[in-house]
């Protein structure tokens, strides 16, 4: 017998080919929540996909249904709402989107962070007006809002007036198969397929004014004056976003062309490697919702330069070398620490998987589980 009340997901984030935070966070915690499966389920699953899923992804059962309702534009607003008019859930979760105009009477949403607030000269004028029309129409229209920090939720309350009682944090999960790689041929594998030499620095993450990258490259130059027969390379990984010319310009003008290194988008695959064969991260972003490549990096073993702003300290824990992100000095600084004493190193690598062990999606799928099932039974 099917359970009687039906949870309705927007899964249409969790099938992105080229996923960075919010579409990794839709498709592990969409996963965890599906993955109790027991005859005492209070509740089922319908997925709505704007894409044919993967097949490993949520398989159809007792308890899950697969909705693929594909729509050219506007797939939010018209499809998903027509569907919500013509085959309504008991709740509606939006993960990481925006919620649809038309919706079931209970609903919830994760708002992941407000950082076009904080910075919006690090936005363009049409992303910023979007995400604050979609961000102030969340968090009115939803019935609880999911925060994956208390930073977040502390703006929600500050920027639009969210009664604190409304906003729930729940903290996301690492992905729990990144771990550490010390095989000699995977290491070189991926340096070469990266054009990378010796020892490196690496940064992680989309490439646009909020995370700071100019100031890092900064930093980076200053190190590099320091030890100038220390080859080690500066790598930015990640897909370009917005306002990302400076950067490259910036390189350019402090000479740098031959010791940074662009990676572009980094393949699920070569992660890892990647992570596990740098000498440290460098992570200086000026505002996260909550930071997902500093876990990343614990998970393998990498020591964590970070930003002492936002969301980063709650994530970071006692586990990395926390600065002010505007301080270029200070962060040249500790790069340079980390990349000499290998004391300071060890004691940083030891506590950072400590740390990540404290995130998991199974425990993040719990805790989102108990929301809806206070609002199903509310």
């Amino acid at each position: 017998m099917r359970p009687k009340l039906c949870i309705g997901i927007d899964a249409s984030r969790a099938t992105v080919a080229r996923r960075t935070g919010t579409e990794n966070y839709a498709l592990n915690l969409i996963r965890a929540l599906c993955r109790d499966e027991s005859p005492a389920r209070s509740c089922s699953c319908r997925l709505y996909f704007r894409d044919p899923p993967a097949s490993d992804l949520c398989a159809p059962s007792d308890f899950i249904e697969q909705r693929v309702i594909p729509f050219p534009r506007l797939w939010t607003h018209l499809r998903l709402s027509w569907e919500m008019l013509r085959r309504p859930p008991d709740l509606l979760f939006v993960p990481a989107h925006v919620l649809p105009p038309i919706r079931p009477p209970r609903s919830l949403v994760t708002v992941h962070d407000l950082g076009y607030r904080h910075f919006p000269q690090a936005h363009r004028l049409v992303d910023r007006l979007y995400l604050d029309l979609s961000t102030r129409w969340n968090v009115r229209a939803a019935t609880r809002v999911l925060a994956d920090s208390e930073a977040t939720k502390a703006d929600l309350i500050r920027e639009y007036r969210t009664p604190p009682g409304k906003i729930t944090v729940v903290y996301p999960g690492r992905d729990e198969s990144l771990r550490r790689v010390d095989d000699p041929a995977l290491l070189a594998a991926v340096k070469t397929r990266y054009g990378l030499g010796g020892d490196y620095i690496l940064y992680l993450g989309t490439l646009h004014p909020r995370k700071n990258l100019l100031r890092l490259v900064e930093s980076f130059a200053r190190l590099a004056s320091q030890f100038p027969a220390r080859n080690v390379q500066l790598v930015i990984a990640g897909k370009k976003g917005w306002l990302y010319d400076e950067i490259f310009e910036r390189v350019k003008a402090l000479g740098l062309s031959g010791r940074v290194v662009f990676t572009g988008y980094v393949a699920g695959a070569d992660l890892p490697a990647l992570l596990s064969g740098a000498r440290l991260l460098a992570f200086p972003s000026l505002y996260e919702g909550f930071g997902f490549p500093v876990l990343e990096a614990m998970s393998c073993g990498l020591p964590v330069v970070c930003s002492d702003t936002s969301s980063l300290p709650e994530v970071a824990g006692d586990a990395a070398l926390l600065v002010d992100p505007l301080d270029t000095e200070a962060l040249a600084a500790a790069m340079i620490s980390l990349l000499g004493d290998e004391s300071l190193r060890a004691g940083l690598v030891e506590r950072g998987y400590r740390q990540a062990q404290r995130f998991s999606w199974q425990r993040a799928a719990r805790e989102v589980r108990n929301v809806i099932e206070e609002l199903l039974g509310s």
